[in-house]
């Protein structure tokens, strides 16, 4: 009696999977086919000469662009970039380099490597490698910079209005997880972990073993501005502060083989050692693992400002002639069951940009010791830092790149020998506020962004012209605020700047020298670590 029910169900089952799939397989190659016939008639019909690449990429970027932004295609170099990301390793000139107005900007030149050995500073502009100039390279000139180990390249550059020109020889580059650590305050290890690539744990495990030979007795783990990287190594990363079999993230998705239980897999290093965790909202993915994971586990105590808020997965998906499609495969879970996740690109607004969830819609979650955390917007540090933070404005500062031209500026201006008696002023601030008044720094605001929509749509009812005057009295308000804006942030941009120019004078090792002594969320960090009692009591 059971096999005659149980079979003809099965078999319905069966049935319907398989006209569900079928019905899906055809509606994939009935717009696949319609996708190709119109490709084909447009570029054979079109009334001027369009190029078949540039049509196909910019079809693929309007497909994914309603998706989540991580979702993307790779090319072929940038399927390589990825590759020399995770592995932290490549051939170049050892800088940070990005193209603006047909010129590549040197960022900053690692210690030792060919750029700083040929004399290149940050703020160097290149305008030809070669015999290329970079203003007639129509693809990533940044990667004329790459090339064979020992082959030399010439590069002609400007530096304060004048032009120079220096030879390097490319050699290989690595790129490390960890590029910081040192025993501070007699008995505090602190570690700077900037990304996840192959050699995190590895790096991140020598640290900590060298610093606890040294006398570390506490730990303070930086993890502030680490975008993220590679899943397992946030997984080995966590493992080495808690025991073999506990669970640090699950994954889960529409697609079954997606949904995943990542546990530790190896033996711990320490268990018990006192552990704060640095972040803000330039920690995302693979830190929030981290730092979520040791929070609710009540293992570290969080410090800083809330993360990023980025609880997606996405993996790289092999297409034909070398390209990739990065897609998004899930959303992960911290070992409370929080989604951090704080934009949702699936529901949007008005404007079609993804809704930010309110903060009254959080969750609450407990973590193993029965403390309350929340999901919806990042990982929430259990000490909170203003100085952590990052404002509208100064987000816009860093995007415009006005810090890193001030400091350009600075740096050909003044001499700095001595690391320690380093100190910006309140006059060193008035020259940032001269410095962005007479280089005509702007950034439109999302008010104003609204506002100058509202003016358009009022062009289109002829209500314009009555609402000019009160339009124009309107934004001379947001521009007086947006000035107070600058000045009511005035230590989160000094402490931009000093990194900034540092940078320039002791490159970064001199930078975060200085920041064990002088950086807010590291002494705040310190003084929680030598407070047993309210550090057990956070935790409690």
């Amino acid at each position: 009696m059971k096999k005659k029910i149980l079979i003809p169900i099965l078999a319905l089952g069966i049935l319907f999977t398989t006209v569900s799939f079928k019905s899906d397989f055809f509606e994939i190659a009935k717009q696949i086919e319609i996708f190709t016939t119109l490709y084909k008639e447009l570029n054979m019909n079109y009334v001027d000469e369009v190029t078949p690449a540039t049509l196909m990429d910019k079809a693929i970027k309007g497909m994914l662009k309603d998706l989540d932004p991580y979702t993307m295609y790779w090319n072929e170099q940038q399927v390589e970039d990825a590759r020399i990301s995770s592995s932290g390793v490549y051939t170049g000139i050892g800088a940070t380099a990005r193209t603006k107005d047909d010129k590549i900007i040197i960022m900053e030149p690692f210690k030792g490597y060919p750029a700083d050995k040929a004399g290149l500073k940050a703020g160097d502009q290149v305008i030809k490698i070669g015999a290329i100039n970079v203003s007639d390279f129509k693809e990533d000139a940044n990667e004329l910079l790459k090339g064979a180990p020992n082959s030399k390249i010439e590069l002609t550059y400007i530096r304060q209005g004048k032009t120079n020109t220096t030879t390097l020889t490319r050699e290989a580059i690595d790129i490390h997880a960890v590029p910081f650590y040192k025993l501070i305050h007699n008995d505090v290890g602190y570690i700077v972990l900037t990304k996840f690539n192959r050699k995190t744990t590895v790096e991140t495990k020598a640290a900590l073993e060298d610093l606890k030979s040294q006398g570390a007795t506490k730990i303070v783990l930086d993890l502030r501005g680490n975008p993220g990287g590679l899943l397992n190594e946030a997984i080995d990363v966590v493992n080495l502060f808690v025991p073999k079999g506990e669970v640090i993230t699950t994954t889960k998705s529409v697609i079954e083989k997606y949904n995943k239980t990542y546990k530790t897999r190896k033996e711990p290093v320490d268990t018990e050692i006192p552990l704060v965790v640095l972040v803000n909202g330039r920690s995302a993915s693979a830190s929030e693992i981290v730092s979520g994971s040791l929070q609710d586990l009540d293992r570290a105590v969080v410090v800083g400002a809330r993360s990023f808020g980025k609880g997606l997965v996405q993996r790289p998906k092999k297409l034909t002639y070398g390209t990739q499609l990065k897609v998004t495969i899930s959303r992960y879970y911290t070992p409370s069951g929080r989604c951090i996740q704080a934009l949702d690109y699936w529901n949007r607004d008005e404007n079609g940009d993804p809704v930010r969830k309110d903060a009254k819609e959080y969750n609450s979650f407990k973590t193993k010791g029965g403390r309350t955390v929340y999901d919806g917007g990042g990982i929430l540090p259990d000490i909170e830092l203003e100085t952590a933070k990052f404002s509208p404005i100064t987000t816009a500062l860093l995007k415009d790149d006005a810090i890193f031209d001030f400091a350009t500026e600075y740096h050909y201006s003044h001499q700095i020998s001595d690391l320690n008696s380093f100190r910006l002023t309140d006059a060193d601030f008035q020259k940032f506020i001269d410095f962005l008044k007479k280089n005509n720094f702007e950034y439109e605001t999302e008010t104003e962004k609204e506002f100058a929509e509202a003016l358009r749509r009022a062009e289109d009812d002829d209500l314009d012209k009555s609402i000019s005057a009160s339009y124009n009295q309107l934004m001379a308000s947001i521009d007086e605020a947006k000035d107070k804006a600058v000045l009511s942030k005035k230590a989160e941009i000094m402490s931009l700047i000093s990194d900034e120019i540092l940078k320039r004078y002791f490159y970064r090792e001199g930078m975060y020298e200085y920041h064990v002594d002088h950086n807010p969320e590291i002494l705040a960090a310190i003084e929680v670590l030598d407070d047993a009692k309210r550090y057990q009591k956070i935790l409690k």
